[in-house]
């Protein structure tokens, strides 16, 4: 029987904040208003070095949506070539063009859109000053963010690993077994991109080198949470420095989130904890609103259905000739901050 279920609602919610405050150390508890960040975004993508005799090409781009943490306002898309705008698997958004005999020349796509990006905080585990409780919609994948990916197995080596983590911690509910794994995480893996293997998300490797980047945290973390009966979900987007200005963003970024009844979806982001110690406690339970986010969910389908493979995950451009992959893409993102955050 769970310690919460034999008593009130209230005492309930107050041995919870209890609890966390044993963990994390101070009162989950905030006054601060939730932060926001305003920005035009361009996302750029270059085909080129096309075969002369190629037949048909196809372009899959991402394309962010609103959803309760951003707005996505004014999207307007500059191509040669007429495409068309799908919805995919988990809500994704997909930008799709298909050129027939193509030029052997270079083409470019471009993205441009206004978004309004705002802290995500779970409202159980930082429950804002005066701040309403929102009830949460379902999640129609819920089932599939209890299964395996192919680079994040479900094997029984997991599944042991990852009870020793809990067991370890002591850790009886769910919300404890996914503070206890993201301790782990945090504690355990290193942010460091020298090297081969990193980036993959790869759970084998990253449980093996014990270093990465925010795919590779995540990969173990999302592991073994679905390896104890936990559900937990990818999503992947680009960063924004703190500092507000302008100019190219080199890369995307990760992260993730964990259901449980209690809570409902609770936001972490276990990379950016180990990169900051000093923002380990925050980022179990929130986001920031640095990030932008494009799609959710790894081992993708897109829309129209590629001929190659399922895609590890989905951020940069994806391009096939003649129904095989192709890669000779030059990308370039930049952004601009056209409001400050809200202090």
């Amino acid at each position: 029987m769970s310690l919460f279920s034999s008593l009130p609602k209230a005492f309930s919610f107050l041995l919870l904040a209890g609890t966390l405050l044993s963990w994390n150390g101070k009162s989950p508890v905030s006054t601060a208003p939730v932060r926001a960040r305003t920005f035009a975004f361009e996302y750029t993508a270059t085909v080129k070095d096309l075969p002369a005799q190629a037949k048909e090409t196809d372009l899959w781009i991402p394309v962010p949506h609103s959803d309760k943490s951003q707005d996505i306002n004014n999207l307007v898309i500059s191509s040669p070539y007429p495409y068309e705008l799908l919805d995919a698997a988990h809500g994704n958004k997909v930008l799709h063009l298909r050129v027939l005999n193509p030029e052997p020349t270079s083409f470019s796509v471009s993205m441009k859109f206004d978004a309004t990006r705002r802290e995500h905080k779970n409202p159980v585990l930082v429950p804002e000053a005066g701040g309403k409780k929102e009830k949460e919609a379902a999640d129609p994948d819920m089932q599939r963010w209890l299964q395996a990916d192919q680079l994040v197995p479900l094997d029984d080596k997991i599944r042991l690993w990852a009870q020793e983590v809990v067991a370890k911690a002591k850790a009886k509910t769910d919300l404890e077994k996914a503070q206890a794994i993201y301790n782990h995480v945090v504690s355990t893996v290193k942010y460091d991109k020298t090297g081969q293997g990193w980036g993959r998300g790869d759970i084998y490797y990253a449980c093996d080198a014990r270093r990465g980047n925010c795919t590779d945290f995540h990969a173990v973390f999302i592991g073994y949470c679905r390896a104890v009966g936990i559900p937990a979900r990818f999503s992947i987007g680009f960063p924004l420095p703190t500092e507000r200005g302008e100019g190219e963003v080199k890369g995307y970024h990760c992260w993730a989130e964990f259901y449980t009844k209690a809570t409902g979806w609770v936001p972490v982001d276990a990379s950016e904890a180990a990169k900051d110690p000093s923002r380990r406690n925050y980022f179990f339970g929130a986001h920031d609103e640095n990030r932008v986010e494009f799609t959710r969910g790894r081992d993708l389908t897109l829309a129209p259905r590629q001929q190659g493979q399922t895609l590890n995950y989905f951020i940069y451009p994806y391009a096939e000739v003649d129904g095989k992959p192709f890669t000779s893409i030059d990308k370039q993102f930049r952004y601009h901050d056209v409001a400050r955050a809200a202090k």
